[in-house]
């Protein structure tokens, strides 16, 4: 039960991320959260930066919180004294060791490299501000020059080195046994700080971990250069599953999630594992049914969606199954009987089959259409097709084929549009005096593909009216159920009271 130290570098390098700018006022609410989630470190900027930067840093340093709070520096005077200047009490401090980057970067010799490092270890630390050091591009330096590096460091008084996989070409194997060599060679305490051009960071940070790493750095949400670093909430959940300790407060991971998302505007995709939206929601019937008797069936299990923050969702698809939109609706206190759940179901997977996603709304819509219906034994109207044709040189015509009390029937009719044009060929189709009273048309989500939401009250020559509702992604269609529908209860109605 090894408890390892979480430094969060959002507002540094997951500000860096193409198409991020924080203003103090978001970086200070970023930090409080942080600091409410129980992350260790604070890296709240490169205070040479900008005035704008040194301001921010400085703030943030003088907020009173928990979490220690670092600024990152080259390994200059001038970059140092700003970040002791703004008060943090962390100096991170980096060089460029690999050869390419030496080469066209810094262009120093590895003694130049060496000296440069300790004469800023030695100049942080006479202030009395603990030290960071990283070797940058430190997974592509070689491992003899990375230990002197390192060793003379350490032996100028650094408080931890960080070990920067800085272009994400790391693989958990390789930085195991780089981590792991250096754990043995070193005795300060060591970081991680990984990438995900690979997709790996997350595996690179746990083998880091493994290996015997004391400290993981990561960003909210997996923000960052390129790809971005080592996610948070991925890092720190996959820690406590392997039975490592951190200070995190965990259930308040999607809440720090969500305000990172809003403050940055990265949007994170519905998949991202611990936070994303659909990280414990299902759909697919066997996995819906599995879950509603014992969620470890098709969870992780000692990751539970309370734990995190989150909520467990089931979803409504074209993969749903009987038990799972049984359930939906028994939760929102409908009743509902097998037969018309098997009408609910069907209707479901067809709109699933168009590509149509079924919201929550979508499926009560049909549950209290389906719902409304006159029952087969008891219809007037049974409907066998109805076809309605418009276009830009086509009137509006609509045919129904359908048995009205046992006779069958076939009319047509003309209107205006598509919908006026069905609901006078209802009217040839009874053989009477009906008026629509009422018509109402609700978009249930957004989208070209929204469920339609129909309301209809149509009256008779008596004066008699009857409301009804029906819900479709075809308008068209929808406005004639319901009109069907109303037409079946006035009918019924009448003829109950004769």
């Amino acid at each position: 039960m090894r408890t390892i130290k979480v430094f969060d570098t959002t507002l540094r390098d997951g500000e860096q991320m193409p198409g991020v700018s924080l203003p103090v006022n978001y970086k200070i609410q970023i930090a409080k959260q942080l600091d409410k989630l129980g992350v260790d470190v604070i890296e709240a900027g490169f205070p040479s930066a900008s005035k704008g930067e040194f301001e921010a840093v400085k703030e943030i340093a003088n907020l009173g919180l928990n979490a220690k709070i670092c600024g990152l520096a080259r390994v200059v005077k001038k970059d140092i004294d700003q970040a002791i200047k703004a008060d943090v009490d962390i100096v991170h401090v980096f060089i460029p060791t690999s050869k390419i980057q030496v080469e066209h970067t810094i262009k120093k010799t590895p003694d130049e490299i060496v000296q440069l490092s300790v004469d800023a270890v030695e100049y942080v630390k006479s202030h009395g501000v603990e030290c960071m050091f990283s070797a940058m591009d430190a997974t592509r330096t070689e491992m003899d020059f990375l230990k002197r590096i390192y060793k003379a460091v350490e032996e100028a008084g650094v408080d931890i080195i960080n070990v920067p996989d800085t272009v994400g070409i790391a693989t958990p194997f390789r930085f195991y046994d780089m981590i792991k060599k250096l754990k043995e060679h070193l005795n300060v305490p060591i970081d991680v700080h990984c990438h995900n051009d690979f997709g790996l960071a997350t595996a690179n940070t746990y083998a880091a971990v493994l290996a015997g790493a004391d400290e993981v750095q990561v960003t909210v949400n997996g923000l960052g250069e390129r790809a971005g670093n080592a996610p948070l909430e991925e890092v720190v959940a996959l820690l406590y599953a392997e039975g490592f300790k951190t200070n995190i407060r965990m259930e308040y991971l999607v809440e720090t999630s969500r305000l990172v998302e809003r403050l940055t505007g990265v949007k994170m995709p519905p998949n991202k594992p611990i936070v994303g939206e659909n990280a414990f929601s299902h759909e697919s019937g066997i996995h819906a049914h599995g879950v509603l008797k014992d969620a470890r069936t098709f969870e992780p299990g000692i990751i539970t969606p309370e734990m995190v923050g989150h909520k467990r969702r089931i979803v409504v698809g074209k993969h749903a199954g009987r038990h799972q939109i049984k359930k939906i609706l028994e939760d929102a206190g409908y009743v509902v009987d097998d037969e018309k759940l098997s009408i609910i179901v069907q209707k479901v997977k067809e709109l699933g089959d168009k590509g149509k996603k079924v919201t929550d709304l979508d499926l009560f819509a049909i549950a209290e259409s389906v719902l409304g219906e006159v029952s087969e034994k008891d219809r007037i109207i049974n409907v066998d097709e109805v076809t309605v044709l418009t276009g830009n040189k086509i009137t509006p015509t609509a045919v129904i084929n359908a048995e009205v009390e046992g006779e069958r029937k076939v009319t047509s009719a003309i209107g205006v549009g598509p919908v006026d044009a069905t609901f006078k060929a209802v009217t040839e189709l009874l053989g009477r005096k009906i008026k629509i009273t009422e018509f109402r048309l609700d978009a249930i989500t957004g989208g070209s593909d929204a469920l339609a939401n129909v309301y209809v009250t149509v009256e008779d020559e008596d004066g008699e009216t009857f409301t009804a509702r029906s819900a479709g992604a075809d308008i068209v269609m929808a406005s004639f159920d319901a009109v069907i529908k109303a037409v079946n209860y006035l009918m019924l109605k009448k003829k109950r009271k004769k």
